[in-house]
């Protein structure tokens, strides 16, 4: 695989694809969309994109793409590249194609770009980190793609795809939990926010027996960190819950008649029959009234 032009590798995907897709005219059926028109081009004539990073695609949000396109037809036009014997190969738009088959359409709405293997890959990979509804190992691995494929740093993949670069650090760093916990969080049984915490952990196992507990659980990601933070810090943590030592009925009912009686926060301190008793005011009014109940002037 050739290098990828350093000028199309500093441009950022957030202005739009079109700019990296430059109009190269060629014979045959590119050149009919030249200048961006879409054409009609029938959907058995088109191959999947082989770059295509993402794996799942919800069925009912296919099912109601495919109504709308039913009703209102392909609002945005795919994007494709030619291949030879008259085919074409979709470069951006998988859902619009797939719920246009569901809708029983035979031709969708494409441009045609003359484009390298390369910047294809890189266009479906930024196109799909750009998308909101990716699921987060599906979005660690598009990133590790480009890294790997472009030798792009964590800078510039944040610069291409619109988010900071500590986003990208926590994306990648999802691709050291364990496979099995990985296809938790691809199927939605793990958030992003569970295997962020989940990495605090050192080791595999640990992090499997974790993430075991927290599914079985249904812990929250606040109750995830608090649970991990109690392995990691088993001292620290029993500190923090340490009980209250009990209390003894006769100095809990006499400080419930007291608070009765007063009207008043009452708190009895006793350590074997000696001890102190006090009672909080929050207004002086409330202070005279309690003078005037002991009898002082």
């Amino acid at each position: 695989m050739s290098t990828v032009i350093p000028d199309l590798k500093r441009r950022a995907l957030g202005k739009g694809l079109d700019s990296l897709l430059p109009r190269v005219p060629s014979a045959g059926a590119a050149a009919e969309s030249e200048g961006g028109r879409p054409r009609e081009i029938p959907l058995h004539l088109i191959d999947r994109n082989p770059f295509q990073t993402r794996t799942q695609f919800d069925a009912d949000q296919l099912r109601e793409l495919a109504d709308s396109i039913k009703a209102n037809g392909v609002v945005q036009p795919v994007l494709v590249r030619p291949l030879a014997g008259g085919r074409f190969q979709l470069i951006a738009g998988e859902r619009r194609w797939k719920a246009s088959e569901i809708a029983g359409k035979e031709t969708v709405p494409a441009i045609l770009r003359q484009v390298s293997d390369e910047q294809a890959m890189e266009i479906t990979i930024v196109e799909n980190l750009q998308r909101a509804d990716l699921n987060p190992m599906e979005q660690a691995r598009a990133f590790e793609r480009l890294s790997r494929e472009f030798h792009l740093t964590q800078e510039q993949m944040a610069q291409r795809t619109g988010k900071d670069r500590a986003t990208v650090a926590n994306f990648l760093r999802l691709l050291r939990l364990p496979q099995t916990v990985q296809e938790m969080v691809e199927g939605g049984k793990l958030t992003f926010g569970h295997a962020r915490a989940l990495l605090a952990f050192e080791h595999a196992e640990e992090i499997l027996k974790a993430s075991k507990k927290i599914v079985a659980l249904s812990l929250s990601v606040r109750q995830t960190e608090s649970y991990i933070q109690g392995q990691i810090n088993p001292d620290k943590a029993s500190k923090k819950v340490k009980e209250e030592p009990p209390v003894d009925p006769n100095v809990r009912e006499a400080k419930e008649r007291l608070q009765r009686a007063l009207g008043m926060k009452v708190t009895i301190e006793d350590k074997k029959g000696s001890g102190r008793v006090i009672i909080q005011y929050s207004r002086l009014d409330d202070f005279d009234r309690l003078m005037e109940m002991l009898g002082a002037e």
